[in-house]
């Protein structure tokens, strides 16, 4: 049994309007919406997946767009970076389109030696475009204006900033297998060697910097890929084990999940890849229609009320 964590699965973050929030992700990033669905705790929001054709784990951003929420803050004990890989030389052309969308954006930069643009989506979250040190081989999904010479490709990296990153960093080479693989000032760069992308976590330590506040515009959590569900529950004894509480297995439909907070205060999640976006619908369809967990399809004309029209 191949008990390692396989990197990212999957980014979660917070909203405010879903048309602006699917406009942004679709037509200017040029993201394919994988799946349409609802909240499993609050079936009257939106559960947006954005990935690459197939919502390939590593490649997928998911949001909970709350009508109205007000605007988060960026802080400690939160994910405040996501970064994305995209091919050689394409950072002019993301520049470009970012300025033509009037998208808030600074300028092309570097650290660990790899190129880089920060860029803020609709509601302030920090996102950047990434140029990593080796040729990432996965398919990008591409739009009539972002064609794969440009398109992202999927994760490259997430940014978990921390008063003090002893504890989180134990959690990651004691309990998911990562390693330190270099520093730059008080940014600490973790990576595993089970996979080739979507294999990078950032951790940035700044003791002053007060904590994060959940709302618009920041993450929610961030998920690490397991192959299945033994591996998923090995991976639960083994946390217990170390003295963590962490949830039983929970069923989101398209994998199965575990929960904990780690002790920066981040919400991490363990996410199976199977059975994967396509259970519900077929590839060439996913994201087409709302689809809803089997406990709330008997209220579907409530919910379909409830939620607010998206055009797509």
């Amino acid at each position: 049994m191949e008990e390692n964590v396989l990197g990212l699965h999957h980014i979660t973050a917070i909203a405010g309007e879903a048309q602006r929030n699917y406009d942004f992700y679709t037509k200017v990033l040029g993201l394919r919406m994988v799946k349409k669905t609802v909240n499993f705790d609050d079936p009257k929001t939106y559960h947006f997946y954005y990935g690459d054709e197939v919502g390939t784990p590593g490649s997928i951003l998911t949001f909970f767009p709350w009508q109205g929420i007000r605007p988060g803050k960026t802080g400690t004990g939160m994910a405040t970076e996501m970064g994305y890989s995209v091919p050689e030389n394409s950072l002019e052309f993301w520049k470009d389109r970012f300025t033509r969308f009037e998208v808030a954006h600074g300028e092309v930069t570097e650290k660990f030696g790899e190129q880089f643009l920060p860029f803020r989506d609709p509601d302030g979250l920090n996102l950047e475009l990434i140029i990593p040190k080796h040729k990432d081989n996965r398919k990008a999904w591409e739009t009539r204006e972002v064609q794969k010479n440009v398109a992202t490709k999927g994760f490259h990296n997430v940014t978990l900033t921390l008063k003090d990153i002893s504890a989180t960093a134990k959690i990651l080479t004691e309990l998911l297998g990562y390693k330190l693989l270099e520093q730059e000032g008080r940014r600490y760069r973790f990576v595993t060697d089970a996979i080739e992308n979507a294999a990078v976590i950032d951790l940035l330590e700044d003791p002053a910097l007060a904590p994060g506040i959940n709302a618009g515009g920041t993450n929610h959590h961030v998920a690490f890929r397991v192959k299945n569900e033994e591996v998923l529950m090995a991976f639960r004894e083994k946390i217990l084990s170390a003295g963590h509480q962490i949830t039983p297995k929970i069923d989101r439909d398209y994998f199965f999940s575990l929960y904990f907070r780690e002790p920066g205060g981040v919400l991490f999640e363990l996410a199976t890849d199977n059975p994967g976006f396509s259970r519900d619908e077929p590839v060439e369809e996913l994201g087409s229609s709302l689809k809803l967990p089997v406990q709330y399809e008997k209220h579907r004309s409530e919910i379909e009320k409830a939620l607010p029209e998206l055009k797509q």
